[in-house]
């Protein structure tokens, strides 16, 4: 089995002490590749010496996280620009919009994954969408693009089986993570009714760990217990899982 984690923060300083060793754990288990999401400009330096240092597994994105999108959000875009131009990256991520931390600067988030967005359709990214509490002004703002050209996954997907039905059926790609574990979560009653062919998993590393690790901190060799649980949600094999997902991430990152 091989497994891709679409969705880990490995670049952070919570790995700086053993970040070989989680790698290697990741391969053990079947993850053969990372895919890193960029934060803000000042994560883009040590996410880039990552993808470098372990360039056969790890494999980069660009953007800014909506709780970064501050007053200076446009000097931060020109930065994301001068990158994107100069490397190759997987996709335009993570974006989106963020209610649950602040909502200060919301129009700012809406103009910055407006021009994320924008970057995805130019450059021929998919995109990585970031919509804690905020599903409904993602879809509002969404409905002024053709979906059919742009691309992209619901990274950690926070909503019901009505909003991820729109999801999937504007094409997108809904992202499952250590949540769907939790026993209070009712992401299981979700991707129950959800086509597999719909789903990619990540791990949002370090944050997250599914069950048994909950608590700790997350990493990729841990995307395994995500699969075993859709495996149980669907009543099929995790072979199966992993196979589906995997290629669902490979084609939609072009990797």
């Amino acid at each position: 089995m091989k497994f891709v984690d679409t969705h880990s923060h490995l670049y952070l300083k919570n790995f700086d002490d053993d970040r070989q060793n989680v790698i290697d754990r990741a391969l053990n288990n079947g993850v053969e590749k990372i895919l890193l999401p960029n934060i803000d400009e000042n994560s883009i330096e040590p996410m880039m010496n990552t993808a470098n240092q372990y360039n056969n597994v790890c494999i980069p994105m660009i953007a800014i996280h909506p709780t970064s999108v501050k007053h200076d959000w446009e000097k931060q875009i020109g930065v994301i620009e001068e990158y994107i131009e100069k490397f190759k990256f997987c996709a335009i991520g993570e974006t989106g919009i963020d209610l649950y931390w602040d909502k200060t600067y919301l129009k700012e988030q809406c103009f910055a994954f407006k021009k994320h967005i924008e970057m995805a359709i130019d450059y021929d990214l998919p995109i990585v969408i970031h919509s804690r509490n905020s599903i409904e002004q993602i879809f509002e703002i969404l409905e002024n693009y053709d979906t059919k050209v742009l691309k992209g996954v619901f990274h950690c997907f926070p909503g019901n089986l009505e909003q991820a039905k729109k999801v999937t059926d504007m094409g997108f790609m809904i992202g499952v993570g250590g949540v769907v574990t939790f026993k209070n979560s009712d992401l299981s009653e979700v991707i129950r009714d959800i086509d597999l062919n719909s789903i990619v998993l990540e791990t949002d590393a370090p944050y997250l760990a599914p069950q048994p690790k909950r608590g700790k901190r997350n990493e990729s060799s841990y995307l395994v217990y995500i699969a075993e649980k859709i495996a149980e949600i669907k009543d099929i094999g995790i072979g199966d899982v992993a196979k589906i997902t995997t290629k669902n991430a490979e084609t939609l990152f072009n990797i």
